[in-house]
């Protein structure tokens, strides 16, 4: 039995609001709210970046599984926001955590699914008796074009799982689809990402997210009823619920686990945000549904049996928890946290 020994999360604090966006570009908040499906999104402040949040995500998760950090074999960040173009984050993150030099570790890029294909890269490792543990992240600082859609819902996030055989959620199966499709990129020394209009829904998020998926379910021999949650990646608030009604899966399945509403998207932590905010709360028996989606574009889908080890695991603070822990700034804050005032 392969699985999720332990889990952890990191949200920023700060918060602005759609209304504050909206106020500076004359925009109506409520239609952008409504559209989106969010709220309101996290902001990193001044020290914060991929490999501090993913830091903190990971020593949340090494103090809930209570074990040695040297027994880890493996160290993957996956992110689309790495701090150095050339140096890991992954070295980084595993000397912060005490786990020593004997170890596997590379960064991962693809999009925002790059955090679940390092949690792919764990579970065969383990599987294949390589490793005892593997820690997978998914970490971000996502960014935005001042005045770009974007702005409204690019946050920042992560999440941390070590994968093992003591696990508190069983790894039932995995299956991933992907093409060539280009809905989204950000080039080389270029500080703003760029989306390819048309390919951005049908093409991209939702031929992966339905061929991922339903990929899996065919593979297992499962239906939609047979889960007590889903977790899709969450660009906005609106493509998740979507899908899911497309695949056969209910409003109240995909409750728990929709986060974006509340932080925006943190790109690669968000599907693994979302699904740390169900396992707050699931219980021995439930079966879980994730599938994330990564620009340029794939999808990495996933079924696990949460274990009788989940009840004795320690899962506070939830990410509701920390979600409801913040302050609010207003967009001179925002543009000064995020250094988007260039010169030269």
């Amino acid at each position: 039995m392969v699985g999720i020994v332990s889990y952890g999360t990191y949200i920023p604090r700060y918060r602005i609001k759609v209304e504050e966006i909206a106020r500076i570009w004359g925009e109506n908040a409520e239609v952008i709210k409504n559209g989106l499906g969010v709220e309101q999104k996290s902001v990193p402040s001044f020290d914060e970046d991929t490999a501090t949040i993913a830091v903190e995500a990971g020593r949340e998760a090494l103090k809930r599984a209570k074990i040695d950090p040297k027994k880890i074999g493996a160290v993957f960040v996956g992110s689309e926001s790495h701090p150095y173009a050339v140096k890991p984050t992954g070295t980084i993150v595993a000397e912060a955590l005490g786990v020593g030099n004997d170890y596997f570790c590379a960064d991962l890029e693809f999009a925002c699914k790059a955090g679940t294909t390092a949690m792919q890269i764990c579970y065969a490792m383990v599987k294949a008796g390589m490793i005892e543990y593997g820690i997978a992240i998914g970490a971000d600082t996502s960014q935005s074009r001042p005045g770009d859609p974007l702005e409204y819902t690019a946050g920042a996030g992560g999440a941390c799982f070590i994968i093992g055989k003591d696990c508190i959620a069983e790894i039932e199966g995995t299956f991933s689809f992907a093409s060539d499709t280009p809905d989204f990129w950000r080039r080389e020394g270029k500080p703003y990402p760029s989306h390819g209009g048309r390919f951005t829904g049908q093409p991209a998020y939702f031929r992966h997210i339905v061929g991922a998926t339903q990929g899996l379910l065919d593979k297992l021999g499962l239906k939609p009823s047979d889960f007590a949650y889903a977790v899709f990646h969450q660009p906005n608030g609106k493509f998740p619920m979507r899908v899911a009604k497309m695949l056969g899966f209910t409003k109240e399945q995909l409750k728990q686990g929709l986060v974006v509403r509340y932080i925006g998207n943190t790109y690669s932590g968000s599907s693994m945000i979302g699904l740390a905010s169900v396992l707050d709360v699931a219980k021995p028996g439930d079966r879980i549904l994730l599938t994330s989606f990564g620009s340029g574009a794939g999808s990495d889908a996933f079924s696990f049996i949460v274990t009788d080890k989940i009840e004795d695991f320690e899962r506070n603070p939830t990410v509701f928890e920390k979600i409801k822990s913040c302050e609010y700034v207003d967009y001179g804050m925002y543009v000064k946290l995020r250094r988007k005032i260039r010169f030269g």
